[in-house]
């Protein structure tokens, strides 16, 4: 039993760790050299919340200070 109470814990914890979430500062420095949608996407993740308009997508991040969403166009992401 303690096994598996001690095993349910390390899980919630690695858990935790993995998404935390970052401040503003930290997904701008994380975007900065990403210039393509798979770029971004591997430095980000996907986006919390994402937006069409015909060709252009937003996607949007929520930082623990505040938001910040970046213009998906093609292939191009605009900063």
């Amino acid at each position: 039993m303690r096994q598996l109470a001690a095993s349910i814990l390390i899980a919630l914890a690695l858990a935790a760790c993995d998404g935390a979430p970052s401040t503003l500062a930290e997904i701008v420095r994380k975007a900065e050299k990403a210039e393509t949608r798979a770029e971004h996407e591997r430095a980000l993740g996907k986006p919390q919340k994402l937006t069409r308009n015909g060709p252009a997508e937003t996607w949007t991040y929520k930082a623990t200070d505040d938001e910040i969403s970046f213009l998906v166009v093609g292939d191009s992401v605009r900063h």
